[in-house]
C-alpha cells in the first residue's frame, strides 16, 4: 500500500510566549515547526484545482496565530492545539507536527513530535 499523499511546510517559524518559568514566557520565543499535512484525495486526482487542495500558506499563517494568541507553559500543548487546527480548520486526513524549541545549553534544540489523524 502506497503512503498518502502530503503538503508538508519546513522549519515554520513561530513567535509565541512558552516555558514553564514564568520569566521564560515573559519574552517572546522562535520555535520552529515541520508539519506534514496528509490530503483526503491522491494529488492526481485534484486535476490541478487550488479548490481540491489544501492550502498551504493559508495553514501556515494559521499556525502562526495560533502560536501567538496566548501563552502557553509546554511546547506539548502547542503542538497538540497546532494539529487540532490542521485536522478541524482545513480538512486534512492526518498531520504529523514536530515543534522544536532552543532552550537547553549544548543541544541544538528539544522537540516533540505528534501524528495524529490517518
Amino acid at each position: 500500500m502506497n503512503p498518502p499523499d502530503e503538503i508538508r511546510i519546513s522549519a515554520l517559524r513561530l513567535n509565541t510566549h512558552i516555558g514553564v518559568p514564568d520569566d521564560e514566557r515573559a519574552a517572546s520565543q522562535t520555535l520552529e515547526a515541520d508539519i506534514a499535512i496528509r490530503v483526503q484525495a491522491k494529488f492526481e486526482s485534484m486535476q490541478d484545482e487550488i479548490a481540491a487542495t489544501i492550502d498551504y500558506a493559508a495553514v501556515a499563517g494559521r499556525l502562526r496565530e495560533l502560536a501567538d494568541e496566548r501563552p502557553r507553559r509546554l511546547i506539548e500543548t502547542l503542538a497538540a492545539e497546532m494539529a487540532a487546527c490542521v485536522l478541524n480548520e482545513f480538512g486534512a486526513s492526518g498531520v504529523t507536527i514536530e515543534l522544536r524549541k532552543r532552550i537547553l545549553p549544548d543541544t541544538d534544540h528539544v522537540a516533540v513530535r505528534l501524528v495524529r489523524g490517518n
